[in-house]
């Protein structure tokens, strides 16, 4: 994270666009790629810009977070040169690049597990989608109701400009069916980042959270889950997204405005290939 700073700063100094940057005393141009979006990607991001700067010391890559919408936004109005997402763009984000006279193009660059999470003090362990979306949406508001203690559930979830907030109320609490409209409990408290979730679930045996497999940390327990109550409960790992058995799992995502060329092909071309030895290191799956 440190050195994500480091590039920031940096990227200030030099202007932070794609364009050719003054450079430094006696080093010539330097090549500025901005790098904006998804809170989930963004730690694999600042990874991918430490190592690829460190083989082209000609380009700095300026990598923040601030969520997929955020990201995606930035892009269609012309301030990055990359945006990061978990989720895919909506039709309607589509619609407003192609207003703007930008046909974005998406690239997958990793794939993700969301691991749903409690206190490791919550007997719980194994819960389906159906009575997670039960969670979610209110039905379910004891413990009990579960085979847990007689506790109030206390919701937690990113707030609604993540990806993964996106993603998780579309494949989870509405289960995957188009035509739903349910919506997270009104009870559900929005957390800013993964951090907050990760407190919260520490500090409150009542919790239910959820959030990217690579952001979970030891003092968190891991719900196995299943499709239906007939199994099989399923970890989220490498190999249980890799092998299709663990339901909770989606690509991430690089978007561009139109074909990227010069630096941000090359850098995108580097993410895809050498880049992908840091996925799993970061807790992720590697494209195959």
């Amino acid at each position: 994270m440190a050195f994500g700073v480091l590039i920031v700063l940096a990227c200030l100094a030099a202007g932070c666009r794609s364009s050719p940057g003054s450079g430094e005393s006696g080093s010539g141009a330097v090549q500025v790629i901005e790098d904006k979006g998804s809170d989930t990607l963004v730690n694999l991001a600042l990874a991918w810009a430490e190592a690829y700067t460190q083989i082209r010391p000609e380009v700095r890559i300026s990598v923040t977070g601030g969520g997929s919408g955020t990201g995606i936004a930035a892009m269609i109005n012309g301030t990055v040169d990359i945006a990061n997402a978990s989720r895919a763009m909506k039709p309607e984000e589509i619609a407003e690049a192609e207003a703007n006279g930008i046909t974005p193009v998406q690239f997958v660059v990793a794939r993700d597990a969301i691991a749903v999470v409690v206190n490791p003090e919550n007997p719980v362990s194994e819960l389906t989608l159906q009575q997670i979306s039960d969670l979610y949406t209110g039905k379910i508001t004891n413990w009990r109701q579960l085979g847990g203690e007689d506790r109030p559930v206390v919701l937690l979830s990113r707030e609604s400009n993540s990806g993964t907030y996106v993603y998780f109320l579309e494949n989870v609490v509405r289960m995957g069916e188009k035509e739903s409209n349910l919506l997270f409990s009104p009870n559900t408290l929005l957390m800013s980042s993964s951090e907050g979730i990760s407190a919260e679930i520490r500090q409150n045996p009542n919790t239910i959270g959820y959030d990217g497999l690579g952001y979970v940390t030891p003092d968190q327990k891991v719900i196995a889950v299943a499709q239906s109550a007939d199994g099989p409960y399923t970890l989220p790992s490498v190999a249980t997204v890799n092998d299709g058995s663990y339901p909770i799992s989606r690509p991430l995502y690089m978007y561009t405005a139109g074909q990227p060329a010069g630096e941000v092909e090359a850098y995108l071309d580097w993410v895809l290939t050498e880049g992908q030895a840091l996925v799993l290191k970061l807790g992720f799956v590697p494209l195959e």
